[in-house]
């Protein structure tokens, strides 16, 4: 099931700049490990060492935060839209 992945501008540099980049999977984590098959090095940035997302990111699936619905476990269908944004601090 292709599924279309909003790249943030910080990690286009791993994707030959591509702003939306396509991939197949069933869940969050299948979608990030396709990323880091097609693009390596962008789960390392996007994941900590225990392959958890890391705090400073937020991943939102059709517009819903990930961390309200099953986290990386949160299915994807054909046609949805996922978005990855680091996190903005501010003071």
């Amino acid at each position: 099931m292709p599924i279309q992945v909003l790249i943030p501008t910080p990690l286009r540099k791993l994707t030959k700049e591509a702003d939306i980049v396509t991939v197949e999977g069933d869940t969050i984590s299948e979608i990030l490990a396709e990323l880091d098959q097609a693009y390596p090095g962008i789960r390392e940035r996007i994941c900590d060492t225990s392959g958890n997302i890391r705090r400073f990111v937020n991943i939102f699936v059709n517009g819903e935060d990930i961390r309200f619905l099953q986290e990386k476990n949160t299915p994807v269908k054909n046609g949805d839209e996922v978005s990855i944004l680091p996190a903005i601090a501010g003071g």
